[in-house]
């Protein structure tokens, strides 16, 4: 990449940077609602292998 390809960014207006906010926010929540359910998944299958093995 050239620098004569790099453009400038303008700073973002209040009214982009809450939408950009709320965005990463879906996102981490996304990601914490997935990491959950892999935890109980394991969780649940951990149970299940103590149960069948007693």
């Amino acid at each position: 990449m050239r620098i004569a390809e790099i453009k400038p960014q303008r700073p973002l207006s209040p009214d982009q940077q809450r939408i950009k906010s709320m965005q990463s926010r879906v996102k981490q929540a996304q990601q914490a609602v997935k990491a959950e359910r892999a935890r109980q998944q394991i969780r649940r299958a951990q149970a299940s292998l103590r149960s069948t093995s007693s």
